[in-house]
């Protein structure tokens, strides 16, 4: 398949969008539909450059009165007092070009920007769907002039070639494969986009044209300007291929629907997705694939693209399942999505997939690996987004704030799943060495059950004793740590009668509780292997008259704010003591 690139340019882009702003989307279509009575507004946009403000954009009615951009912001005044002049926004126009690059993914996903108002298209095998390359044109233009837009495309087998005839304001053609040379060859100079200091000096040198420095010897023009002519030479007349940078990542496999009605309500899109969800599993059971990261693309008539995403905590390719992911997704977005006038394409890609094997399930249907947790992970990732649906992780760490941190649930049970290549490893391993290791294993076994057999049956009978004579030792002992753990140790207010006791009393948010019961101390001390080590605490489970129980810990400062380091031995320094709440049991 060969390379075909589109180059589209808007060189009003600035004065459409001021124009789109005020009159609408359609203020091209309504123009060229009104009388001739009318008397065309002129608009020209100025910046300030080198401490002079000058014209940088003007609208088509402007131009033909006669004003052009590089003008002087007050002799533009004086000589044209019905024209408007407002300052340049270039953030709002690169906002506005990345929209519109949005908008032509309905075309191809591989967009690449060309600033400051130039898209380029790689539509490779893309045009055939439209009937064409010249349908494909034709339809891009059409329909960017009734969005408000004035635009020109040119379509060549190298990015180079397309973008030069676009930069020098060629009208809309399409060059057959191998003629890049000859079309380019009339164009000035400044098609290939030099410094202004190399067009200034290949003008001055009769040069002005692309034809005069073909017919110039390589090597002359090597000694005479750096590496850059030459490059851009090759570039535009398709000697050498220009890559295109995609502002968006490629699917992996993706499914749409163009439609002849537009359509806004959920309902309607919900069908479309199980529909195009369906021809995507296909496709990805073919490739032994499951998919770990959903995009729905709806693009709206109006030009606006909305786009949403769903992720997966493991490879996925079931229809109903997917589809539920995304009602969810819709069902959080309620009314802050704009169905505008309707969508009339719709688009669901896959951007990551994992190598996924089929399961086998039992007559009920039900999973045998238990996904459940899985299922709900996606649905709660789906409505509140997976950043906010968290697990606990140990850490090595003995301080109990900083033992476990929050990490997506979606990654740590991806995580915990056994990797799918160790899994076709395993199934791979030749038959020999898996019999020969399954009959050692046998024989192994056997072996241990025959000499074990009186040790085990010893084993048994007091397990089977020690359960009948203590049956309260089979019961669950208390817990050594709460079940809520504060993010951060709040302090309280103690009162003990002995310095390396348990509190009697403590007031913790300005309520006092009394100590019926006290466990402890439980020393952990600092890490020392930080640059500032925490001071040892001492823990102590209490229980008040209610029956409530906490976890409070006593830690020892230096008055002059260095803690010290109390030894193993449990000896208590003589600084008095800073009393925390660090949790509360069931």
């Amino acid at each position: 398949m060969e390379n075909r690139f589109l180059a589209l340019t808007l060189p009003r882009l600035p004065t459409d969008r001021i124009m789109r702003e005020r009159v609408g989307r359609g203020w091209r279509s309504e123009a060229q539909g009104a009388t001739a009575n009318e008397a065309p507004p002129l608009l020209a946009l100025y910046r300030n450059a080198a401490n002079a403000n000058r014209i940088t954009a003007v609208c088509e009615h402007a131009e033909q009165a006669g004003l052009l951009p590089g003008l002087g912001l007050a002799e533009a005044r004086a000589r044209f007092p019905t024209c408007e002049t407002l300052a340049c926004d270039p953030e709002a126009d690169r906002r506005l070009l990345a929209a519109i690059a949005d908008w032509c993914d309905r075309y191809t996903p591989l967009v690449a920007l060309d600033p400051p108002f130039g898209l380029v298209l790689d539509i490779s095998g893309c045009a055939h769907l439209l009937g064409g390359e010249r349908a494909l044109m034709d339809d891009i233009l059409i329909r960017l002039f009734h969005q408000g837009f004035a635009a020109s495309a040119a379509i060549a087998s190298s990015a180079g070639a397309a973008m030069a005839l676009m930069t020098a304001g060629a009208a809309p053609l399409i060059v057959p494969r191998g003629g890049e040379m000859a079309a380019v060859a009339a164009l000035s100079v400044k098609a290939l986009r030099l410094e202004p200091e190399t067009t200034a000096l290949l003008a001055r040198l009769g040069l002005k044209t692309v034809a005069a420095l073909l017919d110039q010897p390589r090597a002359g023009l090597a000694r005479r300007f750096d590496k850059t002519l030459l490059d851009r030479l090759d570039a535009a007349t398709g000697i050498t291929e220009r890559p295109i940078n995609p502002r968006r990542p490629v699917a992996h496999l993706s499914a749409e629907r163009r439609l002849f009605e537009p359509i806004s309500l959920m309902e309607d899109i919900a069908r479309l997705l199980l529909s195009l969800t369906e021809r995507l599993k296909g496709d990805l059971e073919e490739r032994g694939l499951g998919a770990r990261r959903f995009e729905l693309s709806l693009f709206r008539v109006d030009g606006v693209v909305n786009r949403l995403e769903v992720g997966t905590a493991r490879p996925l390719r079931e229809p109903k399942r997917v589809a539920a992911l995304f009602r969810e997704k819709l069902a959080s977005l309620g009314d802050e999505l704009d169905a505008g006038f309707g969508y009339d394409l719709v688009r669901l890609s896959v951007h990551e997939a994992e190598s996924l094997e089929g399961t086998q399930t039992d007559l009920t249907g039900e999973d045998p690996e238990g996904t459940g947790l899985t299922h709900l992970v996606d649905r709660l990732g789906a409505r509140l987004g997976q950043e906010a649906v968290l697990i606990a992780k140990t850490v090595e760490s003995w301080i109990p704030e900083r033992a476990a941190h929050w990490r997506p649930a979606a990654t740590a049970l991806t995580e915990r799943a056994r990797p799918a290549a160790t899994a076709l490893a395993e199934r791979a391993r030749p038959a020999a060495t898996a019999l020969a290791e399954s009959g050692r294993q046998e024989e192994t076994a056997l072996g241990d059950r025959t000499r074990g057999t009186a040790s085990a049956f010893a084993r048994r009978s007091r397990r089977a004793a020690g359960n009948a004579t203590s049956p309260i030792e089979t019961r669950p002992g208390p817990a050594l740590r709460p079940l809520r753990l504060l993010a951060r140790p709040e302090p309280i207010e103690a009162s003990f009668d002995l310095p390396d006791g348990a509190p009697f009393s403590f007031r913790w948010r300005r309520a006092l509780y009394r100590v019926r019961r006290a466990e402890g101390p439980e020393r952990i001390a600092g890490e020392w292997w930080r640059e500032t080590p925490e001071a040892p605490r001492d823990y102590f489970r209490v229980e008040d008259e209610t029956g409530r129980h906490f976890w409070l810990f006593r830690e020892h400062r230096d008055l002059s704010g260095d803690r010290e380091i109390i030894d193993p031995d449990l000896v208590l320094p003589s600084h008095p003591a800073v009393w925390f709440m660090h949790g509360l049991f069931a």
